[in-house]
């Protein structure tokens, strides 16, 4: 790979940190090209990007951006990389997780690092908090849930108290010609 071809790969990676806000940097080594194929396919349908690049070609690329911002996730790149760019900040772990469930005997691939909403998490041992993440239309689902059981609450025992009182006359319209 020459010098005009290495910058057009810190190119295109800088534009990918920058349009996502999440990614995630894997270990895919050991997988079989089907394997891999398969995962592509599976990042494919869950609007997941799946990138390979050399290590030092993605750490160019984060150093350019902002250094400090990324320092953390530097350590983290060694051995075969693969990067999975995504708007959901769960996504890629959930194909990682699932991916390795339908692959029983694969511990591959592996999480090496994600960057999050602005957090850094380092190694495999984290994939279970980030498959736990909470998207943003989950969460705004869950306040429109809690704002309105209140105002149901309300209602439903207005009603009930509407129903009672109902109840409650009419009876006393059957007892009355009754008694007449």
């Amino acid at each position: 790979m020459n010098k005009d071809q290495k910058n057009e790969v810190i190119e295109v990676l800088k534009s990918k940190f920058s349009q996502y806000s999440n990614f995630y940097i894997t270990n895919t080594e050991s997988l079989t090209v089907a394997q891999v194929n398969h995962l592509r396919r599976v990042c494919f349908d869950k609007n997941v990007e799946m990138k390979v690049a050399k290590n030092t070609l993605i750490k160019k690329a984060l150093e350019s951006l902002d250094n400090e911002k990324y320092a953390g996730i530097y350590e983290a790149l060694n051995g075969v990389t693969a990067l999975m760019f995504s708007d959901s900040p769960k996504e890629p772990a959930v194909i990682i997780s699932t991916f390795r469930k339908a692959n029983a005997k694969l511990e591959k691939p592996v999480l090496k690092a994600a960057f999050v909403a602005d957090e850094i998490y380092l190694g495999d041992n984290q994939l279970a908090n980030l498959t736990k993440i909470k998207t943003k239309n989950e969460l705004i689902g869950e306040v429109i849930g809690l704002l309105q059981s209140p105002a149901k609450r309300v209602i439903a025992a207005l009603l009930e108290k509407g129903k009672k009182e109902e109840g409650g006359e009419a009876a006393a319209a059957v007892a009355a010609p009754a008694a007449e």
